[in-house]
């Protein structure tokens, strides 16, 4: 299993932010369902104000940025929701052009 850190901000607007909140109550099944077909076996959101992490959990070997690239082409839902998400963000600082989500560099270990 290969464990990936994401971080993404909400748009600066409580709507926004409220509707993101609301949209992940309900995750429609069709997204659920290609996120498993991808290959994800754990993921968790966290929200700090407008600030998002992702703890994402995947099947060895997978590339992170390729899964999610072939799981928002994998059904037209799947798309719709992704659009739906686009429309609440904006990129996090320092992500790459064109990413949404960009994958944290881990900085220090303990166990």
């Amino acid at each position: 299993m290969s464990r990936y850190v994401l971080t993404v901000d909400l748009r600066d607007d409580p709507a926004a932010i409220a509707a993101y909140r609301e949209h992940h109550e309900r995750v429609w099944p069709e997204v659920l369902e290609s996120l498993r077909r991808a290959g994800v076996r754990h993921m968790e959101i966290l929200i700090l104000g407008r600030r998002l992490v992702m703890v994402l959990e995947v099947n060895n070997g997978l590339d992170v940025r390729r899964m999610f690239a072939d799981h928002t082409v994998s059904h037209p839902r799947v798309l719709e929701w992704e659009r739906l998400m686009q429309s609440l963000l904006e990129p996090a600082s320092g992500a790459p052009p064109g990413e949404w989500w960009a994958v944290m560099e881990p900085v220090f270990h303990f166990s």
